[in-house]
């Protein structure tokens, strides 16, 4: 059995964290890494470990110092466009929680890593005081992640079926956290 510890991500977790998440670009996206949506991957410092109210989750493997997973939160609403404007407006910048970056290597995947990781997110969000509401969006075809969300939240968009021409193609959820 590993020995998986969950922390905020210090310096020295940063190069393995930035690697989790553009490898998830990369294989379970497919997209790549694009600038205008992936800015917070390369530099995780600047998003995640400066600002007070965000912060970056890391799972390490404790045999070799392995980042096995990650997640983030900021204040950041979602963005109108590309998101619908209903959204936006549901989900103001500065009271929303947006849990962002939730991936999991394929090797220590299945092992409840995403769940403690969002867990660790949501105390954070709670201890802030700041925050009224918790939001993500997620691709469906991202490895086990509608799954995780759905026993975690409720869908309050998809796109495939909510928006003129299947907008972007992502799900939206709202996660209680009271």
């Amino acid at each position: 059995m590993r020995s998986i510890i969950i922390r905020e991500a210090a310096a020295e977790d940063l190069d393995g964290a930035r690697a989790v998440m553009l490898d998830a670009v990369y294989r379970d996206f497919g997209t790549g890494y694009v600038p205008g949506w992936h800015t917070d991957i390369i530099d995780p410092t600047s998003f995640y470990v400066v600002p007070p109210r965000h912060t970056l989750l890391v799972a390490v493997d404790e045999r070799d110092g392995t980042v096995a997973a990650t997640a983030a939160l900021d204040a950041r609403g979602p963005a109108h466009p590309p998101n619908p404007l209903w959204l936006a407006e549901r989900f103001p910048s500065g009271e929303t929680a947006q849990l962002r970056r939730v991936y999991v290597r394929p090797e220590y995947r299945r092992q409840g890593l995403a769940r403690r990781l969002v867990e660790g997110l949501l105390d954070f969000a709670r201890a802030d005081g700041g925050y009224r509401s918790v939001y993500l969006h997620t691709y469906p075809h991202s490895p086990g992640a509608m799954g995780l969300w759905r026993t975690l939240g409720k869908v309050v968009c998809d796109e495939r079926k909510d928006v003129p021409g299947g907008g972007s193609g992502v799900v939206h959820f709202e996660i209680p956290f009271a």
